[in-house]
């Protein structure tokens, strides 16, 4: 059966982007990092394939 929505790959490069968004916000604007911090977490949690 097909996988619906994105694909793994797709996750992990999310995560990717997120993460190293998460850093260049941790170095320069550290109040608002947990912002980016859901997007990073769910996107390792759906690249990992856990949920």
């Amino acid at each position: 059966m097909a996988e619906k929505g994105l694909s793994r790959m797709a996750w992990w490069i999310i995560f990717f982007v997120s993460t190293a968004l998460l850093i260049y916000m941790l170095m320069f604007i550290n109040e608002w990092f947990w912002v980016v911090l859901p997007f990073s977490l769910t996107a390792l949690t759906k690249a990992l394939n856990v949920i």
